[in-house]
Formats: C-alpha cells, sequence, structure tokens
C-alpha cells in the first residue's frame, strides 16, 4: 500500500465565515460538536483522498488526484474560484470550510478493495482526516464506504458507477454524485434501438465485480425492453489486459452486437482486441456488427483511439459541455494543468465542494450534520443542470450524456461527441427498485 502525506499551499483570507449565521441541524448544538471522529481543533482541517495511483485504472485515479488539488486550492481562496462563482450555493468564499484551511492526504486504492480500506483507515487514524473521497472502482468505493460508516467519518464518492453503491450496499455515511448503471441503461438503450433497430442479439463481455454485474443487468434490461436479446454474457477478470480468448467466441454465437462492460485500461484493451478480430467489419443477421461501451470517459477514448470511433456510450460529464459551471471548470482545470478535464474529474472536484458547502451550511464537521445537509439538497451551477442529492438513498439525479467516438476528431482530446442529453426525468427510479433492493441505509454514525 502506498501512501503520500501532501499539505496543500493556501492562504485564509480574514473575515467573516459565510454561512455561520445558518441555522444549525435540530438535533445539534453546541456543545455537542467535539463528539465525533476526528474534529478539528486547530486552524486546518484534513481531507482524504484516496485514487487509484496503480492498477488498471490508474488514468482516472491520477485525474481524480488533479481535480482534489484544484477544489483544495479554490476553497482556500487560490486560482479563479473555478466552480464556487456558479454554484447555486453561495456559501463557500475561499475562506476555507468553516474558517479552517483545508489540507489533504492522499492514499493509493491500487485499484484493490483491501489496499483501498487500509489506505482509508490509516488516513482517518494517523492522518486525522475527517472526510474520504475518491475511487474509481465500484468494488474499492463499497468496501472503503463500510469503513467510512463504521469509522464514524463521511464518504464523498468519486468514480463508481455500480447499483450497489446506493443500492444494497447503500451507507447513511456514504454519498454519490456520479451516475450508475441503472442511468446509463435508461439514457443509453432508446438511442441505441434508434441507430440499430430493435432486432438485435447482444453478446457481453462483462468486468467480474459489482460494478460489471450491475451495469450488465441494467444495460441487458434496457435493451431488451426495447426488442434486444442477450445471447450470452461472459465474465471476465479485472486484472487481464488480453480479451482475445473472450472475443473469439463471439464470431460463433450468432450475435450482432458485442456489449463491453468495462471501464478504464479493460475497455481499451478489450476494444482493441475486438477490433482486431475485425468485428466491426462483419455482416451478421443481415446486420452491420455493431460494439457498445454503456459506460465511457474520455481517457478511454484516448487509449482506445481510432477504435472508438461511431461507438456509442453514456458519460456523467464532459468538457464541451458550454454551461456556465462546465465552462468555468474547464478553465480552471486547463489552466493548472493544460488539458480539459475528465468526468471522473469533475465529479471528484465536485463532491469536494458538496462536503465543503454541506459543513458551512450546517456550521458544523459533525458527519450527522453534514448528513443532515446533503439529505434532499437540490442545487445547480456544478455542470449537470438541477441536481438532487435524494435523501433515501444519498444518490445524485441529474442529466446523463449518451456520447459517441467522433469520426473527425481535431485533437486528442476531442475524442467524443454528445449526441444526446437525457433528461433527469428518464433516468429516474424509485429508492425499492429491484436493483437497487436490499441493505439498508440505516444511521449516520458520527464516530468518536
Amino acid at each position: 500500500m502506498s501512501k503520500l502525506n501532501v499539505t496543500r499551499r493556501g492562504v485564509i483570507k480574514t473575515g467573516a465565515v459565510a454561512g455561520a449565521g445558518l441555522a444549525l441541524p435540530t438535533y445539534l448544538s453546541a456543545a455537542s460538536h467535539s463528539g465525533y471522529t476526528n474534529a478539528p481543533t486547530g486552524s486546518t482541517v484534513t481531507l482524504g483522498f484516496n485514487v487509484p495511483q496503480t492498477g488498471p485504472y490508474a488514468d482516472e485515479g491520477a485525474d481524480e488526484l488533479r481535480a482534489y488539488e484544484l477544489a483544495v486550492e479554490h476553497l482556500n481562496g487560490g486560482g479563479d474560484g473555478g466552480m464556487l462563482s456558479t454554484f447555486s450555493s453561495k456559501a463557500l468564499d475561499g475562506t476555507g470550510i468553516l474558517g479552517k484551511k483545508v489540507e489533504y492526504v492522499t492514499g493509493d486504492t491500487q485499484t484493490k478493495s483491501d489496499a483501498a480500506r487500509a489506505s482509508a483507515k490509516s488516513m482517518i487514524e494517523k492522518d486525522g482526516a475527517i472526510m474520504i473521497t475518491g475511487g474509481s472502482s465500484s468494488g474499492v468505493a463499497i468496501a472503503v464506504q463500510g469503513l467510512c460508516q463504521e469509522a464514524g467519518v463521511i464518504f464523498m464518492a468519486g468514480l463508481t458507477h455500480s447499483n450497489d453503491t446506493t443500492g444494497k450496499d447503500k451507507k447513511a455515511n456514504g454519498f454519490r454524485h456520479f451516475f450508475n448503471g441503472y442511468m446509463s441503461g435508461a439514457a443509453l438503450a432508446p438511442v441505441l434501438a434508434k441507430m440499430y433497430g430493435n432486432d438485435r442479439k447482444a453478446y457481453h463481455l462483462t468486468a467480474d465485480y459489482t460494478w460489471g454485474w450491475t451495469q450488465q443487468e441494467s444495460i441487458a434490461a434496457a435493451t431488451e425492453a426495447l426488442g434486444w436479446e442477450t445471447v450470452n454474457n461472459v465474465l471476465t477478470p479485472l486484472a487481464a489486459t488480453d480479451f482475445s480468448s473472450y472475443i473469439a467466441p463471439v464470431l460463433n454465437s450468432g450475435a450482432d452486437v458485442l456489449v463491453l462492460n468495462h471501464y478504464g485500461g479493460n475497455m481499451v484493451n478489450s476494444l482493441t482486441n475486438a477490433v482486431q478480430f475485425g468485428l466491426r467489419e462483419k455482416v451478421v443477421n443481415g446486420k452491420d456488427f455493431e460494439i457498445v461501451v454503456p459506460l465511457y470517459s474520455r481517457l478511454m477514448a484516448k487509449g482506445a483511439g481510432a477504435n472508438v470511433k461511431g461507438i456509442f456510450g453514456s458519460t456523467n460529464w464532459h468538457w464541451s459541455l458550454q454551461d456556465e459551471g462546465s465552462k468555468a471548470f474547464v478553465k480552471s482545470f486547463g489552466t493548472k494543468y493544460g488539458f480539459p478535464p475528465s468526468q471522473a474529474a469533475h465529479t471528484c472536484y465536485v463532491q469536494t465542494l458538496l462536503y465543503a458547502d454541506a459543513a458551512q451550511r450546517a456550521g458544523s464537521f459533525n458527519p450527522c450534520a453534514i448528513a443532515e445537509a446533503l439529505e434532499g439538497y437540490e442545487f445547480d451551477g456544478l455542470g449537470n443542470g438541477p441536481t438532487l442529492y435524494r435523501a433515501e438513498d444519498h444518490q445524485c439525479f441529474k442529466d446523463v450524456l449518451v456520447v459517441k467516438g467522433k469520426d473527425n476528431p481535431t485533437s486528442e482530446f476531442d475524442l467524443l461527441e454528445i449526441v444526446e442529453v437525457t433528461p433527469r426525468a428518464q433516468v429516474e427510479y424509485a429508492p425499492d427498485h429491484p436493483m437497487f433492493a436490499g441493505g439498508s441505509l440505516g444511521s449516520c454514525n458520527p464516530g468518536a
């Protein structure tokens, strides 16, 4: 387990703390504020950024860490402030959080649940982190979310797409801004039916862990409802790098669509193998063979190169969006790092701001005060349009993007084009939907 301790530069401006006069949650009093894990006692507050710095999702992790650093800079009054100026809430003013300068520590999840839990545990117990955030693997996110529930700190999930994160494995101390597999299916299936017809036979290759399972279930259910047939679903190891042996059987299956329920380096490798096998030139059942990638990212598109041209998928956010929040974030990130941010970077930056804003509005770092401030919270100006943090499961509901690989990209960053902005209402579901059944949110744990 690799771990760095890093303190971010930042200056606390003098002046009144924004939101300090707001009413505290009804069950908290000033006297109770110290009764929680890692209550800050000095002039700083420490956040824990737990990302995959090694493993198949390391590219996403690197971009997440860039976004976290940028968020800390903005919270401490540095840079141009980014989305602090477009966020519908005006509680944050660049004086840190509740007047305390924000510092942070980082850990390497290695895209492994055990390593991620050990890293988060160290940040909480040794470094005094009051909030943990990060991810890229849903298996990691679920494991760390459970740890944070036990430890009595808030977990602001980074990139995690499994239905289970806010389904059967949801926790009162955990919150997810990123969309999920169900939402991908609900947004993507109608576009696939429109483009490829209702009479299709799909063969699925699926990453063998919680995200892959629920992504496959979601896209299969959504496409089958429109007339598609699922011919086969084959599970693949997360550690796999060569998918040739999984691609070959597709040719004799009778399928005319290959659905790659893979992410990160897995998707880059499996798509590359599929193209090498000539699938995109095949005609099966009198139809051109098609490949679908339900969960897309710019980083994956870059890795796969020309192989992504014309391939449809879904994404949580894209740097080409022209709303004021997206433009502000892209400008800040691009100025600092020299290239546009990924969807992973976006969701991590937003989660950091949402945590800070909740603490500011609640007037406390007590995790239960922050949970109360986030539950049922509606906001705008952070790049996805009007968004709700639903109280029942701590899932954000917002618009979802359907994208496809550009046929004629203008740069290494201009690889995806937005085909449709799916309205929030189309991807919403009841808290007791069967795909999210089981488990209980439980009660917030303030810890010590």
